[in-house]
């Protein structure tokens, strides 16, 4: 018996690294699964083949149940094609996880507007244009899973400012939709993952956790580093047992699963009326300023 026997899955950006993990692990429990990839290179570039037809014979070739789709997720049609290929093919949805994502590097001051909008739009569109449809079916069955991916780099990770911004907004948007839909039977939670990736494989060693420079992602299999590890947790997550299970975001890297805490009121500090600014720069180093720590990412 699976974990997730008689539940239909779909799975953004299935057809490659985490993405293709999790997608394989969702079936492997008894879950069909839709796997999702618009399939285009690193640069965006259409390929020839998706990589999600070749998860889907991996998967059927298991004895698994499972489809490819090759939607644009980050639009409004892509989104509701995704949902109502799950529900023609299976005839429901029951979980969604989102992973599709690019990577359009730059320092703040030198990124053009179309770098910020093509990240911007695959992350945090993709995520609302598949959530929307997907939490409209689910709220009429009165269950489902929608697990969202963030990132540590929304911590601050120098050089991703259109990658950092479109994470912590997946963050927002998922305690949001945690809480308007938790009366529904529908959990929303978030994943900060850690792998190597083709996508980790483009990044300047020292910007994110395990990241060299180096090209790693071919050689990982069996190591802490394969992108398979980050999902047990999406299968614990996206099961009957996980019902009470919302509104929080786990890490998941190597052989380590984290949960981390909400942002929370630390020190506050208070006026009898309108602050006088003599007042306030006297006073701050000793308050709000007192015991302040550098930012750091990789803590």
């Amino acid at each position: 018996m699976g974990k997730l026997d008689g539940k239909v899955a779909a799975v953004t950006g299935g057809g490659r690294g985490i993405g293709r993990g999790v997608a394989r692990a969702l079936a492997a429990q008894g879950a069909a699964v839709v796997v999702n990839d618009l399939g285009v290179s690193l640069a965006g570039q259409k390929e020839t083949v998706s990589p999600a037809d070749g998860v889907v014979k991996e998967i059927t070739a298991a004895g698994g149940r499972a489809v490819s789709n090759h939607l644009d997720i980050a639009s409004v049609a892509g989104g509701e094609g995704l949902v109502n290929q799950a529900i023609k093919e299976f005839g429901k949805l029951d979980i969604l996880v989102n992973v599709a994502g690019i990577l359009r590097d730059r320092m703040i001051f030198n990124m053009s507007e179309q770098e910020w909008d093509d990240v911007i739009r695959v992350h945090l569109k993709g995520h609302y244009c598949t959530i929307r449809p997907a939490s409209a079916h689910m709220r009429e069955r009165k269950m489902g899973r929608i697990i969202n991916f963030s990132s540590n780099s929304a911590l601050g990770s120098p050089g991703q400012p259109n990658y950092a911004a479109a994470k912590a907004g997946i963050l927002g948007l998922t305690f949001s939709c945690a809480a308007s839909l938790q009366k529904y039977g529908i959990t929303v939670n978030a994943i900060m993952p850690g792998a190597a990736t083709r996508m980790t494989d483009s990044i300047p060693a020292g910007r994110m956790p395990g990241v060299t420079g180096q090209p790693a992602s071919e050689n990982v299999e069996g190591t802490p580093r394969d992108p398979a590890n980050v999902a047990p947790i999406i299968v614990y997550l996206a099961s009957d047992q996980a019902a009470e299970v919302t509104g929080q975001c786990f890490g998941a890297s190597g052989y380590r699963i984290t949960r981390y805490t909400h942002m929370k009121t630390e020190r506050a500090i208070f006026s009898d009326g309108p602050w006088d600014i003599d007042k306030l720069f006297e006073i701050f180093n000793s308050t709000l300023g007192q015991g302040l720590e550098a930012l750091n990412m990789f803590a």
